[in-house]
């Protein structure tokens, strides 16, 4: 068995180019992405106008003992001067209201309701939420009773009767309001009304968003790939690169390909693990950034191994870099709370007690790659989904939440993963220790997960083993288990 070698190389570091390539690529993409998918959203929203023309919501039911239902001020959402005069038709709005009783329904100026209403008990609705349904009601009290609501002259649309009563609405300027009652004035309002809404801007509207997103993305993803293309073969090159010997295992023994390394530091500092999320902030935004140019460096690696059984090297050394990097934050701020020393803004593997190297393999499957990231990986993501709470294939996000509810980390479920954390975290105010078993237990379950990100992620086509290894180090070499299993890896 051969052990791997190192060497400095004497070329320079980084192109200044592609770090500009990649960070614009990344801001373009990551801006270009959410308005595709706004452009998207509002295409569909035009083609559910459907043959009515309206997009509709579900039929609700509302009731009060009040004399009137009303919806709350146009001005408290949308300013002081209610809805604004635009040189164009923003669209109509159709409210349609049945209930046992005969109903009025009408649209009017805020002001004119306000008078009209003037002493009367009413409700206001404030807040509707559907999935599940949820109103929000405001009671207005008052002693008055209305005059009759289809005596007054200062609607601008209504309808009263029996049955279903429907009216339809075009936007104007100004503040307006809906009232709902009893076609005579009675108290003890029970409706189920149900709104609509169309409008000819949302084609142009949508062609126009999803434009502009779609330009974004074509610009930025070029820049994006040019840009990690030339960051992973300044890996190849640069201060500090490491170049792998081949590993000839000796008999019995068999090449790691994936080795994540997570020394403990010490001393420890008993309350710092308390900021380190608020000083990794830095990390996040670059590794946002970084995300995304490895999603898409990804996508594009599955397209070549598909044709030519390769993964293209500089990629491979971007992608396995963002990893790398992934790891080191996450073993300072959240992973592991393992060293108290702050990560290097590299993704080149330096002298950090928190690393991960990955061989790069000379062949990988052709047929492979359409499978193992989503079919194959199934048992993994569900045994990680026990221990991290979640399918976790951003790691310098918080593995131990799955649903923040602020930028403090407050959550409303903890895993397994969280809660080991949480607890050496505890351990260390109190003693400024961190237990040995527990450390290693925490490497070793993000042991596992990288294991499984890297085979997803298409650097590698070794089947993940169904192993917690724990501990700080791993070699570079494994025995091999008895029987069988030795040709088990899917290729």
């Amino acid at each position: 068995m051969t052990q791997t070698t190192e060497r400095e190389s004497v070329r320079g570091g980084t192109p200044v180019g592609a770090i500009v390539m990649l960070v614009l690529g990344g801001l373009l993409t990551l801006v270009g992405l959410p308005i595709v998918a706004g452009g998207v959203a509002a295409a569909t929203f035009a083609a559910a106008q459907g043959d009515e023309g309206f997009v509709t919501a579900p039929s609700t039911l509302f009731a009060t003992d009040a004399y009137a239902l009303t919806t709350p001020r146009t001005a408290e959402f949308v300013g002081d001067e209610g809805t604004p005069d635009l040189p164009f038709d923003i669209g109509e709005v159709r409210l349609r209201a049945s209930g046992d009783r005969a109903l009025f329904i009408g649209i009017a100026a805020q002001a004119d309701v306000d008078r009209y209403l003037a002493g009367v008990h009413r409700t206001e609705v404030t807040e509707i939420g559907y999935h599940p349904f949820e109103a929000e009601y405001r009671d207005i009290p008052g002693s008055e009773e209305p005059a009759d609501p289809t005596r007054q002259t200062f609607w601008v649309e209504s309808s009263s009767g029996t049955g279903e009563q429907e009216i339809t609405w075009s936007i104007q300027p100004g503040d307006w309001a809906i009232v709902v009652m009893n076609e005579d004035g009675s108290p003890g309002v029970s409706a189920r009304i149900q709104s609509g809404f169309r409008s000819d801007l949302f084609a142009p509207l949508a062609l126009a968003v999803l434009g502009t997103g779609v330009l974004l993305v074509l610009a930025g993803i070029p820049l994006l790939i040019l840009g990690a293309t030339g960051v992973g073969r300044s890996l190849l090159s640069g201060p500090g690169a490491a170049v792998q010997a081949a590993v000839v295992p000796g008999e019995g023994l068999r090449p790691i390909p994936v080795r994540l390394v997570g020394r403990r530091g010490e001393p420890l500092s008993r309350w710092l693990w308390l900021v380190k999320w608020l000083l990794a902030i830095p990390h996040y935004l670059l590794l946002a950034l970084l995300w995304v140019a490895f999603l898409v460096t990804t996508i594009v690696a599955g397209v070549a191994i598909l044709f030519t059984g390769r993964y293209p090297r500089s990629l491979f050394e971007f992608n396995v870099g963002v990893l790398r990097w992934s790891w080191r934050v996450g073993f300072y701020a959240y992973a592991a709370l393992g060293t108290d020393r702050y990560p290097p803004f590299t993704l080149a593997s330096t002298d950090y007690p928190a690393d991960l190297q990955v061989d790069y393999p000379e062949r990988l499957s052709n047929g492979l790659v359409l499978v193992k990231w989503w079919l194959l990986a199934i048992p993994h993501y569900l045994v990680l989904a026990a221990l991290t709470n979640g399918l976790m294939f951003l790691p310098n996000v918080w593995q131990g939440f799955s649903e923040l509810d602020s930028l403090t980390g407050a959550a409303r479920t903890v895993s397994v993963l969280g809660a080991l954390v949480l607890v050496a975290g505890f351990v260390l105010l109190f003693t400024a220790r961190y237990p040995n078993g527990l450390f290693d237990l925490v490497v070793g379950i993000n042991r596992w997960l990288y294991r499984v990100v890297v085979y997803a992620a298409l650097l590698r086509d070794e089947y993940p083993p169904f192993r917690l290894d724990q501990g700080p180090d791993e070699f570079s070499v494994d025995r091999v288990p008895a029987g069988p299993r030795e040709g088990s890896a899917l290729r």
